[in-house]
């Protein structure tokens, strides 16, 4: 008796316990589906945002690519091209990379046609806190050129390439954020500057 009432115990527990996850599991989807669009038009607010900012004035219009190359090194992911146009020329653009940094980074950069770097802004950065953060800490500055990381970018040529130390200073104490984040605007500028070009 004891035994069958112990094996009924255990089936009924794990009922329960079925019937908690699907529950958990319905209540999450619903969250998802609510909070997903929220998301969505946050995220294309701040790239209309930054577009904004790394094409200042009126009369720019912003377009979506929709057909580019993807990048062409492993884990690093090209997400989404734009161009900047007045009256219908192509002024510039930005990039939307993603990738490995210490951990990994989302970054948007913007760039004219003949190469110039605009600014970059994060969208995600997920390194150490105290030293791979400091790629986008406002407050953080670099020792040689007293820029923040992220501003040191604006104005130099994509073509010049990124290497750390060489064609840009590394955060002190956090040269693979550094090094991972030249990596993404690499990859990134290039897929731009080849948009430029057709």
């Amino acid at each position: 008796m004891k035994e069958k009432d112990g094996i009924l115990s255990m089936i009924k527990l794990g009922l329960i316990l079925a019937v908690f996850a699907s529950v958990s599991c319905l209540v999450l989807a619903l969250v998802n589906n609510v909070t997903a669009p929220k998301i969505k038009q946050n995220q294309i607010e701040k790239i209309n945002s930054a577009m904004r900012e790394f094409f200042p004035g009126e009369g720019y219009t912003f377009e979506e690519v929709k057909d580019f190359s993807p990048a062409s090194k492993g884990t690093i992911k090209i997400e989404s091209l734009y161009l900047a146009k007045k009256n219908g020329i192509v002024e510039g653009g930005a990039v939307q990379v993603s990738g490995p940094t210490y951990d990994t980074a989302t970054i948007f950069a913007g760039v004219k046609k003949d190469g110039s770097i605009q600014g970059i802004k994060f969208l995600k950065l997920t390194d150490s806190p105290g030293f791979g953060l400091k790629a986008n800490d406002s407050s953080y500055t670099l020792s040689k050129s007293k820029k923040t990381f992220y501003g040191q970018f604006e104005g130099m040529n994509a073509s010049d390439g990124f290497t750390v130390n060489k064609t840009f200073e590394a955060i002190s104490g956090a040269t693979i954020t550094s090094a991972g984040i030249g990596a993404l605007l690499e990859e990134g500028c290039n897929c731009l500057l080849k948009e430029f070009a057709k």
